[in-house]
């Protein structure tokens, strides 16, 4: 018997503490899996990493950008109207270049049978 296999779209989510300099450290995973009515992040600060790459970065800032991420992927009131939209919405402004500290990289895909573990297993791969 063949499991069910899902199709998903993901984006890195990416600490750019200093936007010239084009250096990044991966600090979160967003997962979209429609078929699943599924969206969520999963994140991981390493402020060492962080302040190596800029030693005077508001770490707490990037917490707080990241704890609004997981907001509209809940459907969380703080996250603002960006909460309130459909899933698929809510990926799309996810996924959105931004000129700030916290940025997603580009979308990639794949196939799952299950979401959630995906996720974590992306985390444990690209986030570390």
């Amino acid at each position: 018997m063949t499991a069910t296999r899902l199709a998903y779209q993901y984006v890195v989510l990416r600490c750019v503490p200093r936007p010239e300099r084009e250096e990044f450290v991966n600090v979160g995973v967003v997962l979209h899996c429609q078929a699943a009515d599924f969206l969520d992040v999963t994140w991981s600060v390493d402020a060492d990493r962080l302040r190596a790459l800029h030693p005077d970065i508001d770490v707490d800032q990037v917490c707080d950008a990241l704890t609004f991420t997981d907001w509209v992927c809940r459907g969380d009131e703080r996250g603002g109207e960006a909460a309130r939209q459909s899933l698929g919405q809510r990926f799309g402004f996810l996924k959105a270049p931004r000129s700030t500290v916290l940025q997603p990289g580009a979308v990639h895909g794949g196939l799952t049978g299950d979401p959630a573990r995906q996720l974590e297993h992306l985390r444990e791969r690209l986030v570390g």
